[in-house]
C-alpha cells in the first residue's frame, strides 16, 4: 500500500521534473518514485558492505595492511 510522502523542491527542480514528466508522458509523482527507488538500490551495497566490514572486524578476520602492500606490491 502507498503512503503519502511531501516533499520541499526547490523551484528548478520542481521544474525540471515538469518537463520531464511531460516529455515522458509520465506523472512527477512517478518519477520522483522511480528516482528515489534508483538511488536506494544504488546506495543500499555500501551500506550492507560497511555493515559486513564491521563484522568482520568485530571477530578478528582481518588482514594487515603490510600484507596487502606486499600482495600489491607496494613495499
Amino acid at each position: 500500500m502507498a503512503e503519502q510522502f511531501s516533499l520541499r523542491l526547490p523551484k528548478e527542480m520542481k521544474d525540471r521534473l515538469q518537463e520531464l514528466a511531460d516529455a515522458t508522458g509520465r506523472t512527477k509523482a512517478y518519477l520522483a518514485q522511480d528516482a528515489i527507488e534508483r538511488y536506494l538500490e544504488l546506495e543500499s551495497w555500501q551500506i550492507q558492505a560497511i555493515q559486513e566490514g564491521i563484522k568482520a572486524i568485530d571477530v578478528g578476520n582481518i588482514i594487515p595492511l603490510e600484507n596487502i602492500k606486499e600482495e600489491w606490491g607496494l613495499e
